[in-house]
């Protein structure tokens, strides 16, 4: 038992031995913490996404609407539908809130075509073969 138990203790220092010098040889590599990204800055949902892509297609409606100047003042309360056309368009449905001076804020239903471009060669070009665009297909008052 006396002779196992050498040989045991051999192979440990032989494996501790060889597991120090890896950790010599091997450079390493450290990052500063104020150049990482903090990964709560840096999450967004698909829904934040689209939002940022229509947003400005609804600035301008929301402009024509309450005739307010470039600056009024909206937000996106939530998507409430993505529908998907045959020529390979979306209509997104957004709910909209426009606060004004009396307290009295209005919602509003927007829908915006979103078609992106037809370019791949994936895509049927015989249903498809419109260029990338955004247009308002409906605006619906909720409140007044």
């Amino acid at each position: 038992m006396g002779k196992c138990q050498n040989e045991v203790n051999d192979v440990i220092k032989q494996f501790l031995l060889i597991l120090g010098l890896t950790f010599m040889v091997i450079p390493h590599q450290g990052a500063l913490a104020e150049s990482a990204h903090k990964p709560e800055d840096m999450y967004v949902t698909t829904e934040d996404i689209i939002v940022d892509l229509i947003s400005p297609t609804i600035d301008e409606r929301v402009i024509k609407e309450y005739g307010g100047e470039p600056n009024i003042y909206w937000k996106t309360q939530r998507i409430v539908g993505i529908t998907y056309n045959d020529n390979h368009s979306y209509d997104v449905a957004a709910r909209i809130s426009i606060p004004s001076e009396d307290d009295n804020a209005k919602e509003d239903v927007v829908i915006v075509r979103v078609s992106p471009s037809c370019d791949s060669s994936k895509i049927n070009k015989q249903v498809c073969n419109h260029d990338f665009n955004m247009e308002i297909v409906e605006y619906k008052h909720i409140s007044r």
